[in-house]
This record gives C-alpha cells, sequence and structure tokens, in this order.
C-alpha cells in the first residue's frame, strides 16, 4: 500500500499539472477535516479513486460499503472486494434488492432518484449504527452535464460528492489512477444494468439476467465497452465505432448466443457505444 508520502512523492515525479495538483491536494484537505467516513463503493474507476483517496486520508477511521444486488455487471461485487483487498481498506458488502421497491420496478424517468436514495440509506443507516460521521459518494464534475437524477438523492441525505465539488473529471480521475499504479485507472464505465432499459420498460429479474450474459458473451468476444439496450424482445447492441465491423464480423456468433438467452431480435446500434444513449429521447 503507497503511504501518503510516496504518493506525493508519485504525483510530483509525475509531472501533474498544477491545476490538478491543486485538486488533488484540496480533495485531500476536504477528505481530512471528516472524523470519519463510509464510502459508497461500487468498485467502478470514480468509487474506487474516491476510496484509496479516503483511507489515505483517514485510515482504519474510513468504510467502504459495497452494495450487492441483481443490478450489478457480472464481476463487478468481486473487482470491488480484490480492489480492497489490494488497497488494504476495510470494505463491507450489504446485500439490497431493488426489485422490491415498485418505484423502481416500473423504470420511471427518475428511477435513478429512487434507487440512489434506497441505497444512500441503507449506507447512512451504516453509519449511524457504526459512528462513521458522513457518507461520501463518487459522482465526477463530468456527471453534471448528464441527466442524473441520482443527485438529488444525495443532497437530500445529506451525502458529500469530494470528486465533483473539487472539479475532477473522468480524465483526471483515471490519469492520477495510473500514476499511482491503481489497477482501476482504465477499466470500463459499468454502471447497473437498470441503465440497460429504456424508461417505462418494466425491469424484471429476467431481463436483467439476459442483459447480463449477453454482455458477459461480447466482453469475451473481445468487446471492451460495451452495451447491451434492453427492449423486450429486441436487444440493440451498442459498441466502440472502430469495432462495429468486427460485430458484423461475428453476427452469426452473437445471433445465436442472444437468441439462445430469450432475445428475438438482435440489432446494432450505428451510432456506436456512449454514455447516456437513453436519455437522448428525453426533453428536459
Amino acid at each position: 500500500m503507497n503511504t501518503l508520502e510516496t504518493t506525493l512523492a508519485q504525483l510530483e515525479l509525475s509531472g501533474i499539472p498544477s491545476e490538478l495538483s491543486s485538486k488533488w491536494k484540496s480533495l485531500f484537505i476536504e477528505l481530512q477535516q471528516y472524523q470519519s467516513a463510509a464510502i459508497a463503493f461500487s468498485g467502478g474507476v470514480d468509487s474506487s479513486f474516491l476510496a484509496y483517496m479516503a483511507f489515505l486520508a483517514l485510515g482504519e477511521h474510513m468504510v467502504a460499503i459495497t452494495i450487492q444486488s441483481a443490478l450489478e455487471p457480472t464481476g463487478q461485487v468481486d473487482l470491488a472486494a480484490n480492489f480492497a483487498k489490494t488497497m488494504g481498506f476495510k470494505q463491507v458488502i450489504i446485500p439490497y434488492e431493488q426489485l422490491q421497491n415498485p418505484l423502481f420496478r416500473t423504470n420511471p424517468v427518475e428511477r435513478c432518484y429512487h434507487c440512489k436514495t434506497a441505497i444512500l440509506h441503507t449506507i447512512w443507516d451504516y453509519a449511524r449504527n457504526n459512528n462513521l460521521q458522513v457518507v461520501l459518494e463518487g459522482q465526477n464534475a463530468d456527471d453534471q452535464a448528464d441527466y442524473r437524477p441520482g443527485r438529488k438523492a444525495v443532497q437530500e441525505t445529506g451525502t458529500f460528492s469530494p470528486l465533483a465539488n473539487n472539479g475532477f473529471t473522468k480524465a483526471e480521475i483515471r490519469w492520477i489512477s495510473k500514476v499511482l499504479g491503481l489497477p482501476i485507472w482504465d477499466q470500463p464505465s459499468s454502471p447497473c444494468l437498470a441503465s440497460r432499459f429504456p424508461y417505462g420498460v418494466r425491469i424484471t429479474e429476467q431481463g436483467l439476467e439476459q442483459i447480463a450474459r449477453a454482455e458477459a458473451f461480447l466482453h469475451v468476444q473481445g468487446f471492451k465497452s460495451v452495451r447491451v439496450r434492453y427492449h423486450n424482445d429486441l436487444a440493440r447492441i451498442e459498441v466502440m465505432p472502430d469495432q462495429l465491423q468486427k460485430l458484423l464480423e461475428l453476427r452469426d456468433e452473437v445471433v445465436k448466443h442472444f437468441k439462445q438467452i430469450g432475445f428475438l431480435y438482435v440489432s446494432m446500434d450505428l451510432q456506436g457505444y456512449r454514455q447516456g444513449s437513453l436519455n437522448e429521447g428525453l426533453n428536459l
């Protein structure tokens, strides 16, 4: 595990830009002001970076809380557990079943608000029961540009977002993570599987399983950044634009697998992978 002094030395030797150095120091000062903290820790790039920074600042006075449910992409909880073990900080895994909440299951436009509210309340309950002062979560500055109803839940529950507060972009988080040797620096984004359902399409256990199996299959075929959007009987595949030809070349194998797991129709999105594609039709 890197010590604080080692971390500072690594960043200085890396030639970190002065603006980013200022952000990092400001982040660290903010984290040090807390007596203790619970970190909402999914194992993604942002929450992993935040958890590690909080560990450097607070040591044993921080706990990373991972919510385990059917919504996590295949292997995501294991990734989180491995990162926590490798870095040396405490992790607690709490099972939670979002599909029991009808406000979530019917998949309204504000689905993320209902989901994040319930999750943050769960983490706050743990924090209060274990005398932890605050709950921190990993939104970054880039998230402010997209439709993110979960931000309202963060505000209402009194949760803090240190990365966004200090202006960290995803690219900056990846850059520092790479310099520090954190294994998550180039990990693809992996939001919960509910984000594959267009608003208004009911979220079901069967649909979540189909998406998980479909994306796992595509990952094995070499597609690193991929989304399978769920349109009931139809699967709409998004891969990076430079991999569209590869997907076409694997057409027969992909169609066969997708039909085996329950889709009747298989389509390829010619625009390719992009974050928030299901928000494109919203009139906000």
